[in-house]
């Protein structure tokens, strides 16, 4: 009696499992969709009124921006031939890891970024010229902290699910964006109410350690359960 009844379970669970990774797989798509519109505008935005206002911390808050959205194009690419339905598991697990990698060199060039950025903010640029910041720039990282995380929490949970450290890697990098943005206002209002010109640039070298550990368990293709 007890086998029976267990019978028709077991052959529901596995159904039950596709639909639900097919809803996960749509919820990933939607997040990366968000992602791509946002940091176009984002980027764009930080990029146009850094040039403007001669903002190093905008200008560098742009490029990490569109670091994202190469982030974000290469999840899109991993997304899709899933949802597409037309390949195999192994080609889908093959796209997932390619699609890892790449995110994780993507972190890689993250550190560099903020290597570069906060050594020529100490060491060179305010010896050739006082920057003139914006006001827009701390409404820019305001929507992107109040943003940001919760994007990123989105990504981590969806991640979990899928078993995915590609989407993983990526809400790294919405995190990372979060943390860059309240940089990214303190900076601003530093600079501007105390003079504190090199405060942005220490404070984020602090995230190098958390990004270099995320990208090589996304090289390295590690679960995110074991992350």
């Amino acid at each position: 009696m007890f086998a029976r009844t267990q019978i028709p379970r077991l052959e529901e669970a596995k159904p039950q499992r596709i639909r639900q990774r097919s809803e996960d797989i749509q919820l990933a798509l939607l997040l990366i969709y968000i992602t791509l519109g946002w940091m176009t505008i984002e980027g764009a935005a930080s990029l146009l009124l850094g040039w403007a206002s001669k903002s190093l911390l905008l200008e560098a808050f742009g490029i990490d921006s569109v670091i994202e959205l190469f982030s974000a194009a290469v999840l899109l690419w991993r997304l899709r031939v899933e949802a597409s339905g037309a390949t195999t598991l192994q080609h889908v697990d093959l796209v997932e890891r390619r699609a890892a990698r790449l995110v994780g060199y993507s972190l890689y060039a993250l550190v560099a970024y903020v290597v570069f950025n906060s050594g020529y903010g100490l060491f060179i640029a305010k010896r050739i010229t006082d920057t003139h910041e914006s006001v827009w720039g701390i409404v820019i990282g305001l929507v992107a902290k109040i943003g940001m995380p919760i994007l990123a929490a989105y990504k981590l949970k969806v991640a979990a699910r899928l078993n995915s450290p590609a989407l993983r890697a990526d809400a790294i990098e919405s995190i990372t964006c979060g943390y860059l943005s309240i940089v990214l206002m303190i900076g601003l209002a530093a600079t501007w109410l105390l003079g504190w010109w090199w405060l942005d640039s220490v404070a984020a070298l602090a995230l190098i350690p958390f990004i270099i550990k995320e990208a090589g368990v996304a090289i390295r293709g590690e679960s995110c359960c074991s992350a």
